[in-house]
């Protein structure tokens, strides 16, 4: 049986301004809306990212002129989709997931789009995977990253990609609100202790600038200082 796709059945906005953004809030293109039609008809729908927020993300990219991207956590790949055509024939985005079982789901629409050449997919630990590009010398030189994988490693990523970033880069931490849980001091689950902890972590970070934004099911961008 299908599971239900967070972003159907929203906590955080009002179900029908949900819809009416929904509807004309931001386009897809036809690649994108069929894995996402695709991703919400399978059990683990609900870890799919909100549609609009990767549509902020296809704004926000070419604006900052981000090239190299950085996604942890892919899933099938809707966002990672949407990042690829926001980069540009020239960018590159290093995805990386856990397992490939299910961005083996979203590679077809990858390629109907004319995107796999820039998704570079990393199957394996993402901290080994960060590390690795640190290793390599990559350090300052990324552009935008997304963190949206296992929420008790957030602030290991957090810290992996602020050394990968450039100068005024930006990260994407998404889940911040959980539904509200995190409003909730006696929901002690580790995922919601991880997210209130990252919260809390970035806002006392004098290396950033922050903005915590309530849709979706919260994002917080965090802004590099130069």
């Amino acid at each position: 049986m299908p599971g239900q796709a967070k972003y159907l059945d929203p906590k955080i906005v009002r179900k029908d301004v949900n819809d009416y953004v929904l509807k004309l809030g931001f386009h897809e293109t036809e690649q994108a809306k069929a894995l996402r039609i695709k991703t919400s008809e399978l059990p683990k729908s609900n870890m799919m990212g909100d549609p609009t927020e990767s549509a902020m993300f296809n704004v926000l990219l070419p604006a900052m002129g981000a090239k190299k991207v950085l996604e942890v956590g892919v899933f099938t790949g809707y966002t990672t989709l949407i990042l690829a055509q926001a980069v540009g024939k020239d960018g590159t985005v290093v995805a990386m997931d856990i397992t490939d079982e299910y961005p083996k789901v979203g590679e077809p629409y990858w390629k109907q789009a004319k995107v796999r050449d820039r998704i570079d997919l990393r199957i394996g630990p993402a901290a080994e995977s960060l590390q690795g590009l640190i290793d390599d010398g990559q350090e300052g030189t990324y552009d935008f990253a997304f963190i949206d994988a296992d929420k008790p490693s957030y602030q290991n990523y957090y810290e992996l990609l602020l050394k990968l970033l450039r100068p005024n880069g930006i990260i994407a931490i998404d889940n911040v609100l959980w539904d509200g849980d995190v409003l909730d001091e006696k929901v002690t689950d580790e995922d919601t202790v991880a997210l209130r902890e990252i919260s809390s972590y970035v806002y006392k970070d004098d290396r950033v600038e922050h903005v915590m934004l309530p849709f979706a099911d919260g994002v917080t961008l965090v802004r590099k200082k130069a």
